[in-house]
């Protein structure tokens, strides 16, 4: 017998503007069809004047909360992957425990930019293995829209801002592939290519920053680095990509979903994809497709389902799990 953490809910939220890309003609040599070919994105969604990643956070958490039946007491830990925090401190997820009403357990951010859904999911599946927690609430929140260099029409059109929350739940398995719950993870970074996608600015160097990238190269290290770790993790639970009913990849561009996709022999048909109607969410991705696949009746339990990210770093990994 083994203890899994097994998803118990999901949830998400997405702030009230959408963003078409026709918007963006107005202010830059762009237009819609430009976008959509090269990144698959049609529109995203950007937080209102005042709106915080924390308050996206603890909305899709509340969701998250009702489609698990549970109350923010039965949560015994918060562990949100955000790269846009409100404040250098506290952690985004003491205000989203504070919010909640929870005044137990505990809370903190896990910073891995698009890959960090992919981490905090490592952390808290451990929390729960190693008995430290039974119930974990697990977030990817950002508001990259704070983040953008309007003038840059590479990297501005191509990011949005939401969040996306499930609740994990130690439960009993038997120690095989046919368990529900996380069956493996992987994560990797490798810092020497930090220039390759970043933000020039940070409280050290006392700026704000603006994100900066070099689309092309994170394109090629992407669609390799992503299959690898996926097919890593599958092999680590036991599994092979010809078992898996879905992958809920990173959505942060079509192309990049396609070709990892491919790379792995996995059909599109059975690539939960969102990118067209969020954008880049980041860390947010993959819990807010998660959260819509389910909705869409995509994903059912007993499915296995593989969610795969990169960011900047480079930082990735991939997480497999029986829902």
């Amino acid at each position: 017998m083994v203890v899994r953490a097994v998803v118990t809910g999901t949830g998400h939220y997405l702030p009230e503007r959408v963003v078409e890309n026709a918007e963006f003609e107005k202010t830059l040599d762009t237009n819609d069809e430009w976008i959509r070919a090269r990144s698959g994105i049609e529109r995203r969604h950007f937080a209102a004047e005042g709106e915080t990643t924390s308050q996206m956070a603890t909305c899709a958490a509340r969701n998250a909360l009702k489609d698990a039946g549970l109350q923010p007491s039965d949560i015994d830990a918060i562990v949100l992957a955000t790269s846009t925090a409100d404040f250098t401190f506290p952690s985004a997820a003491t205000m989203v425990q504070a919010e909640l009403g929870m005044e137990n357990g505990f809370a903190f951010d896990v910073q891995a930019v698009c890959a960090g859904f992919a981490y905090a999911l490592a952390n808290a599946n451990a929390l729960i293995i190693s008995g430290q927690a039974r119930r974990v609430l697990v977030i990817g929140a950002e508001t990259f829209s704070r983040i953008m260099d309007w003038t840059d029409r590479s990297t501005c059109v191509l990011f949005g801002d939401g969040a996306g929350a499930l609740v994990l739940e130690a439960q009993d398995g038997q120690g095989t592939p046919a368990d529900r719950g996380i069956l493996s993870t992987d994560l990797n970074s490798d810092g020497r290519y930090r220039d390759l996608l970043y933000v020039d600015g940070g409280v050290s160097t006392q700026s704000t920053g603006v994100l900066r990238m070099q689309g092309n190269k994170v394109f090629r290290h992407a669609v390799e680095k992503l299959a690898k770790t996926a097919e890593k993790a599958l092999e680590k639970a036991g599994l092979t990509p010809a078992d898996v009913d879905w992958i809920v990849p990173h959505q942060a561009n079509i192309r990049i979903i396609q070709g990892t996709a491919q790379k792995m022999g996995v059909p599109m048909e059975k690539v939960v994809v969102t990118v067209q109607d969020h954008g880049n969410t980041s860390a947010a991705s993959i819990p807010l497709a998660l959260s819509v696949g389910r909705e869409r009746g995509q994903i059912k339990q007993g499915d296995i389902v593989v969610t795969e990210a990169i960011g900047g770093g480079l930082a990735w990994g991939a997480v497999v799990i029986r829902w």
